[in-house]
């Protein structure tokens, strides 16, 4: 009887431990499940001048989700470590980067420099013939109008011309122009670099009066008088 009562207590003992184990062992176990969240920034720029590149794409593809560079390349992105992260733009090479599993920081910054994708495209010729040779045969047979049955020889018609010229309304685009220019011959009149009414006639202008002045002070007018007697 007392070996069984001791095989008893040492089977609830076992027990007890090993409950506890589990307990302390599950948050443990959580946590290692448990990926970290980690700030992703970093800019992207082209391989040869680290000049940003903007609008590319930062995809995670397994979460879904992803972000695009600003005007500068910058980005910035929430992941989880162990992430595998793809950066495109068009006419780079693809980039991936992985955030490693055991990475203990809160953020993790790179400098992604893109490769430019060289892809040369095969040469595309496009006809509206079968062969090339159908379309050659009908290039040559084609008959083009003669120059008085053609439109080009309409619209140069000499009645139709007067009706649009007694007809046609001047448009808004030749309406501003001549505003502009009334308005820039009137600022040109003001500076005295433009012929008005004043510089037109000489007994206002004083430049011709002036003249005249010297004229008679130099006897100019004596002279053709004793010339003509």
């Amino acid at each position: 009887m007392p070996d069984f009562l001791s095989f008893r207590r040492f089977s609830l003992f076992f027990a007890l431990v090993l409950l506890g184990g589990l307990l302390l062992a599950a948050p443990a176990a959580r946590a290692q499940g448990k990926r970290r969240v980690i700030q992703f920034t970093g800019i992207v720029a082209s391989g040869d001048s680290l000049l940003g590149i903007p609008g590319a794409t930062i995809y995670v593809p397994k979460a879904g989700r992803g972000t695009a560079s600003n005007a500068y390349g910058y980005f910035s992105l929430a992941v989880l470590a162990g992430d595998s992260i793809t950066i495109r733009s068009l006419g780079y090479t693809n980039q991936t980067i992985v955030i490693p599993p055991d990475f203990q920081r809160q953020s993790y910054s790179v400098i992604v420099q893109m490769q430019e994708d060289a892809t040369m495209l095969g040469e595309v010729r496009v006809f509206p013939y079968t062969t090339e040779r159908d379309f050659k045969k009908a290039f040559l047979a084609l008959r083009l109008p003669t120059e008085r049955g053609s439109s080009a020889a309409a619209n140069l018609n000499e009645q139709l011309m007067r009706r649009i010229f007694n007809t046609q309304p001047m448009g808004a685009t030749a309406n501003f122009r001549q505003t502009q220019e009334l308005q820039q011959l009137n600022l040109d009149r003001r500076n005295g670099i433009a012929p008005n009414q004043y510089s037109n006639n000489p007994l206002l202008n004083p430049f011709s009066w002036l003249q005249l002045i010297q004229q008679v002070k130099k006897g100019e007018f004596k002279r053709k008088d004793s010339d003509d007697d």
